[in-house]
């Protein structure tokens, strides 16, 4: 059921903004989940949703900070779930399937990037566990609410060019690389998307992942200064040396609430994305765009699911 990597011709780019790319969508009546919905691309991608109509559910690991940076947007409700906690993630999910409510659009938008090595859980690495064994969990436990024709949109990064799955040590037990982690991680979100749409074709529920582009948000958080500056993004009083380089949260939040949304994605699924348009593949040697094949291989992307409904105990394509 997946769409072959390669423009369609979106008329948008990286400039486009989340207002422009959802101009003349109406989402009355529809209901999102949006992971993170509460800082730097969720924000915007909350307050673009609420500004075309839907209401908005924002889990989110620290609720009274998420009400605070929500305050004075309507539409809006803020509940507790730390992806790196499987109980919580079960106790969101109950609360949210008692509600008798259906998702029309869930974004699994919430991540953490080249954190200090870190275990969670039964000693999962931190990136893995929560960019995507959480959000792994959470549409599985959610899919009951996840109505026919719904769409899930995984955010990944460029940063999946960092590495494929570490198929023998997935939470780099043998030594850890927080790039490469992260990569792993940002691949996982890909596959995940790439199998997701072949389980859900039969409702009419479609999946796509993305690169919302290079933006200065707080996922930068556990970088440290003296890398950002090494790396050019920065200088010494750490203004950001080339401005035009990074997307704006605006235009960082765009194609993800194009993926959620557009009419021009009709009947299309199991794609990755990026500046609002369907990714072409990547060109060995070339990190600068386009997708990886290991992040959009079908028998890889089983084989993750298989290994995370393991892990995770949560599968609800199965018995």
């Amino acid at each position: 059921m997946s769409t072959a990597q390669h423009k369609i011709g979106s008329g948008y780019d990286a400039q486009s903004t989340a207002d422009e790319v959802l101009a003349g969508i109406d989402l009355s009546g529809k209901l999102a989940v949006v992971t993170g919905g509460y800082s730097g691309l969720g924000l915007e991608t909350t307050r673009a949703l609420t500004k075309a109509g839907a209401r908005v559910v924002v889990p989110a690991r620290r609720p009274d900070a998420a009400r605070e940076a929500l305050a004075g947007i309507d539409g809006v409700e803020v509940d507790t779930l730390d992806l790196g906690d499987l109980e919580s993630v079960r106790a969101f999910a109950e609360r949210f399937l008692a509600s008798g409510r259906s998702i029309d659009l869930m974004i699994d938008n919430a991540g953490i990037m080249a954190c200090p090595e870190t275990r969670v859980g039964p000693g999962w690495e931190a990136q893995f566990a929560t960019n995507h064994l959480g959000h792994f969990a959470l549409v599985n436990r959610l899919w009951p609410a996840i109505a026919p024709g719904a769409r899930v949109v995984s955010v990944s990064s460029r940063a999946h060019h960092f590495s494929g799955m570490r198929w023998d040590d997935v939470h780099w037990a043998q030594g850890y690389h927080k790039w490469e982690a992260y990569g792993q991680a940002k691949t996982a979100n890909v596959l995940f998307a790439v199998h997701l749409d072949r389980l859900g074709a039969e409702r009419g529920v479609r999946a796509f992942s993305l690169h919302p582009g290079g933006i200065h948000t707080p996922l930068q958080r556990h970088i440290p200064k003296e890398e950002m500056i090494e790396r050019g993004w920065i200088d010494e009083d750490g203004t950001l040396l080339n401005p035009g380089s990074f997307k704006t949260p605006e235009q960082g939040a765009a194609t993800q609430v194009w993926a959620a949304t557009s009419p021009q994605l009709a009947g299309m699924g199991g794609v990755y994305l990026e500046d609002c348009d369907i990714a072409e593949p990547a060109v060995d040697g070339d990190v600068s765009g386009g997708v990886k094949s290991w992040a959009t291989d079908p028998e890889q992307a089983a084989r993750l699911w298989e290994l995370s409904a393991e892990l995770t105990g949560v599968n609800a394509f199965v018995g």
